[in-house]
């Protein structure tokens, strides 16, 4: 990958919203090429789209755990993403090695809605659960290194 395509990245994992007079200022391209190299990352299927980064506690979320799961019965399918894939208190599955199959993260409104989540968690995947509360974030999010 060039450089330069690396530097426009680097500034849209900062401000996804960025103009592209803005991108092609800090590059020093063209407007027309940074948006042609833009266009060009996101047919490649580097940059997946944009987003708006929410305030979780003000939405009504303010409790974050993260899940993880493990199949009950060993030899079943491993389809449990699949299963899980309709819950939307579900932020992100995640593939692990480990005694675990997967770590979910969810966030909910209460310690209730996380105990009903739990419950959904096991009957719909038949797996077993151990989970970890989280009981503050500092930082995430952080811009990949390129």
């Amino acid at each position: 990958m060039e450089e330069i395509d690396r530097q426009i990245l680097g500034l849209l994992a900062g401000d996804g919203r960025m103009s592209f007079t803005d991108l092609a200022r800090e590059t020093g391209l063209s407007v027309s090429a940074v948006h042609q190299r833009v266009r060009r990352l996101q047919k490649r299927g580097v940059v997946k789209g944009f987003t708006a980064l929410l305030d979780n506690e003000a939405i009504g979320l303010a409790l974050t755990a993260f899940v993880s799961i493990k199949p009950i019965d060993p030899a079943a399918p491993d389809d449990a993403p699949q299963r899980l894939a309709g819950i939307e208190a579900i932020e992100a599955c995640h593939s692990v090695a480990g005694e675990e199959s997967y770590i979910l993260k969810v966030r909910v409104a209460s310690p209730n809605d996380l105990e009903n989540l739990l419950q959904q968690i096991r009957a719909q995947a038949n797996v077993a659960t151990r989970t970890t509360v989280v009981l503050s974030t500092p930082w995430e999010g952080r811009r990949p290194p390129l």
